[in-house]
């Protein structure tokens, strides 16, 4: 008996080492283009040149991991982790009050760089709600929700390049130009699901990134298009001195001294509102028929089908209202940045919004805003892991997908259980 343990503990020794070995061929082959060369430039030359010490880090890590997971699996046999309680809907509301609230005070305290950090977290939150209506309410993978993104931009910036308009106007002709793309883009993609739905949208997006990048005489090319103004207040422009002769700015009307921090709060204020807008209009669709015919298709299409709804009907929806938001969000996103170019909507976006909804929690409106707000400040806060960025970003999912794969934060959803 104790010759066939002593055996059998050999055996699974020496397969430990195999598997162990084999995760550290793995990892040497996936990490040497990402750690193990880097770009150096001497002169006018690139130099491609090793850099061995992380690849070996990494290999070592994974190795010895693999040789102590056997032991870590006993260890932690029966061990729970921590799980976050359950919200109920009311209660997922009150906190997206309070954090309303919290945030409309917060930019009057907060340093400049800070609060102009918070609106970019805002822009991603408002793109994080229009992707949950397509991937979280109506179950349609979508990857190219960025080319919808870009529309929104790009529309304002023609516009207001070309024509002059300015951006109040632009704003809702941003959206239902993003709007009618979602609608045109839903007619091809009407009989597809699952992974070949995710390949044509992606495809739609890197579409609209080459047409940007080609159409140098539209869109400007890889340069993009520049100088597009900022937002004003009822039409007062918020800057030292006014670009038109013979009118004044928001600050000499009210007898202010200028400073530049006003316009990043304002900038902020503004990034809140459009994401209040976007939440309120969203919260209603989810109650109304739509919504439920939304969590219909999502749960079984042939069901919905049976039901007398029209499942054409309900992707063209969820894809035009959804693209919608995109279009509000690339237009505010252009005029803060004062410049559009086809490097802003790259598929890494894309991926970027799909992981906020899907680590907040599909359906789930509250998980997405604090999804969001986590994905967008904590690289911001680790600076000095910039080059890392994506690979803790990966890490950081696959721990999710084991610990919580629901999200942060699941949507509660009213049922009614039957006594036992």
């Amino acid at each position: 008996m104790r010759t066939t343990m002593g055996a059998y503990q050999t055996t699974v020794s020496v397969q430990t080492v195999k598997h162990a070995a084999l995760a550290a061929l793995l990892t040497a082959l996936l990490t040497v283009p990402v750690l193990g060369l880097r770009l150096r430039l001497e002169g006018y030359q690139v130099v491609l040149e090793p850099h061995w010490r992380p690849v070996w880090l990494a290999v070592g890590a994974v190795f010895v991991f693999q040789l102590c997971k056997p032991l870590l699996v006993r260890v932690t046999h029966g061990v729970r982790l921590p799980t976050l309680p359950p919200l109920s809907a009311r209660h997922q509301r009150r906190l997206v009050w309070a954090l309303f609230g919290v945030g409309l005070v917060w930019p009057f305290f907060g340093s400049r760089g800070a609060v102009d950090i918070a609106t970019l977290a805002l822009i991603y939150v408002i793109l994080g709600l229009g992707l949950n209506i397509v991937v979280g309410f109506a179950g349609l993978l979508d990857l190219g929700y960025v080319g919808f993104y870009a529309v929104g931009g790009y529309t304002y910036a023609m516009l207001n390049h070309y024509f002059g308009l300015s951006f109040w106007q632009c704003l809702p002709l941003s959206a239902g130009a993003s709007a009618i793309m979602g609608f045109l883009l839903g007619f091809p993609v009407l009989r597809l699901r699952g992974d070949y739905l995710a390949i044509v949208t992606l495809g739609f997006g890197e579409i609209i990134r080459l047409l940007a990048n080609n159409l140098t005489s539209l869109t400007g090319g890889p340069d993009g298009i520049s100088g597009m103004p900022k937002p004003t207040v009822f039409g007062l422009e918020m800057a030292r001195s006014a670009s038109v002769e013979g009118t004044r700015t928001f600050h000499e009307v009210l007898g202010l001294a200028y400073r530049g921090e006003h316009m990043v709060i304002f900038l902020y204020l503004l990034a809140l509102l459009l994401v209040s807008l976007t939440l309120f209009v969203t919260s209603r669709l989810i109650r109304m028929p739509m919504g439920r015919a939304w969590e219909a298709l999502r749960e079984d299409e042939i069901a919905c089908r049976s039901l007398g709804l029209n499942p054409t009907r309900i992707k063209l929806s969820a894809f035009t209202l959804g693209a919608s938001f995109a279009g509000l969000a690339g237009a505010f996103f252009a005029a803060r940045q004062g410049l559009v170019n086809p490097e802003s909507f790259t598929f890494i976006e894309s991926a970027l919004i799909l992981a906020i909804v899907v680590l907040g929690g599909m359906g789930s409106q509250l998980g997405v805003i604090l999804a969001a707000i986590v994905l967008t400040v904590l690289p911001e806060l680790a600076r000095g892991l910039a080059q890392y960025r994506m690979l803790l970003f990966g890490l950081v999912m696959v721990l999710m997908m084991m610990w919580r794969p629901q999200g942060l934060l699941p949507a509660s959803r009213v049922h009614v259980e039957l006594p036992r």
